[in-house]
């Protein structure tokens, strides 16, 4: 955490999770044990018929403990006809770039959110069963950009540790109440799902399964981050030198050769790495895509395409992979 007085922000939807985390944040400080300039933000949806009355209850528990609070509105369900997104995918894009504009405008380099382990032990099996790799299997990073190219952190203080249940009784022993979205108890939501249904069955056969699965994510995001230095440096092997500056690479060819030669892990990963750096997100990438893209590296026959979720496409041609994007896309 920043000393001093830096200025941080703390995403709170009025739930148990966030609730207890903006008191525990608040007991910190005003004990001393803490010295930061606190802003809560809350995003309202727009999903359900009492969310501007959470957004106002969640303004006036940042009010009431001292605390600047910011607070804006997305129809989330109309962004996710426009974009194509599932309603969950939609909601954490507003969601994140929300709080990245208002940890900008407030000139703070930290956001806090209150992902506890049940959620992580929900997201590690989400994954699991889309046929995730270990970078999914891992789970959510305790700290991370929030984008590529911002220096803007992340945070998850609860994650490794927190039950949902330690929030839940946090907030009674402080004497504050709680909201309770529905939505988390509508199964037609797959997370949701997961929760009610999944996880109890779990439980029967381990009841310590939540803390499990964090281990696991734990032991997989570390060696996905091993996996993920070797990729990095396959990939600038790999990448063709432009003829003007023998240092400098073109980026959107690869050596077939030298791809080709790598192990399959770390060569998928540097797969991976490489479209995400061209095309500036890795959005509706899935492993049949990298394996379309590792088959090109097979046998002789050049002339051959994979095609990206996107429109965009990679073809193999004289010994090189090359990366075309759709005629509109951006790098960001």
């Amino acid at each position: 955490m920043p000393t001093a007085g830096a200025p941080v922000i703390l995403a709170a939807s009025g739930g148990a999770d966030s609730t207890a985390l903006l008191l525990g944040m608040d007991e910190l400080i005003r004990t001393g044990k803490l010295s930061t300039s606190l802003t809560v933000a809350h995003l309202d949806h727009a999903l359900r018929g009492t969310s501007r009355d959470d957004a106002t209850w969640v303004v006036a528990l940042a009010e009431q403990l001292g605390y600047p609070a910011v607070k804006r509105r997305v129809d989330v369900l109309k962004r996710a006809s426009q974009t194509g997104d599932n309603l969950e995918q939609a909601a954490r894009r507003a969601r994140y770039s929300f709080l990245e504009t208002t940890a900008k405008k407030h000139h703070a380099q930290l956001i806090l959110t209150a992902h506890t382990l049940d959620d992580q032990a929900e997201t590690v099996l989400m994954r699991l069963l889309r046929g995730s790799a270990a970078e999914g299997l891992g789970g959510m990073e305790a700290v991370r950009g929030i984008g590529s190219q911002s220096k803007i952190q992340l945070a998850r203080p609860l994650v490794s540790w927190a039950r949902r249940s330690d929030a839940e009784n946090y907030c009674r022993e402080r004497g504050v109440e709680f909201l309770s979205d529905e939505m988390n108890h509508d199964e037609k939501f797959s997370r949701v799902r997961v929760r009610k249904q999944l996880l109890p069955l779990m439980q029967s056969f381990n009841s310590k399964i939540v803390e499990a699965l964090g281990r696991t994510a734990t032991l997989l995001r570390e060696d996905a981050g091993a996996l993920k230095a070797e990729a990095g440096k396959l990939l600038t092997a790999a990448s063709m030198p432009t003829s003007e500056n023998p240092t400098e690479t073109n980026s959107g060819l690869l050596s077939v050769t030298v791809m080709a030669e790598a192990p399959a892990a770390v060569r998928r990963r540097a797969l991976r790495l490489w479209l995400e750096r061209e095309r500036g997100h890795l959005r509706r990438l899935e492993m049949v895509h990298l394996l379309a893209i590792d088959q090109l590296l097979t046998g002789n026959r050049g002339g051959r395409i994979a095609q990206l979720p996107d429109g965009g496409s990679v073809s193999r041609k004289g010994g090189w992979l090359k990366l075309t994007l759709q005629p509109n896309g951006k790098k960001s």
